[in-house]
């Protein structure tokens, strides 16, 4: 697992009336602070990626539908600068993953649905000077192929 990444099962409990899943509380051992909440939505197959923060650690849970969420390190002095980690995360696994600041990060939509993404960040969105640094999702920077590997 890249350095100071986190993440945490997330248990849905349902009954007769429906279901209810906790997210992120301000007693779990990897809350950091509250910036805001937002929703994101991503259509099947497309994906959006890739970014890092300088300030801002996000926490990404999808909450319908499924993603590949991928998070690379090109941290200098990060002991695992280099290396790329997935997570499937969504209706089927339940999952919240804290993405440290300087990680790049992206996801790619795998399911037949539109995935409903849920982040809450540690900082608000500053319109006028975003805290937001970008790569093109299939470009030679980050050594990552986005398509389905059927092996």
């Amino acid at each position: 697992m890249i350095d100071g990444v986190k993440t945490k099962l997330l248990r849905v409990i349902p009954d007769e009336r429906g279901r209810v899943m906790e997210i992120l509380r301000a007693d779990d051992d990897l809350f950091l602070k509250f910036g805001q909440v937002y929703v994101t939505t991503t259509y099947p197959q497309v994906v959006k990626a890739w970014h890092y923060h300088k300030v801002q650690t996000d926490h990404i849970v999808a909450i319908e539908g499924m993603i590949k969420l991928v998070l690379y390190d090109p941290r200098e002095g990060s002991p695992t600068k280099g290396e790329i980690n997935e997570f499937f995360i969504g209706v089927h696994n339940p999952l919240l993953v804290q993405v440290p600041n300087g990680i790049y990060h992206g996801w790619k939509c795998i399911s037949e649905e539109e995935a409903i993404v849920i982040n809450i960040p540690t900082e608000v969105y500053v319109y006028s000077a975003p805290d937001e640094y970008r790569l093109p999702p299939h470009g030679k920077d980050i050594p990552y192929d986005w398509s389905r590997n059927d092996g």
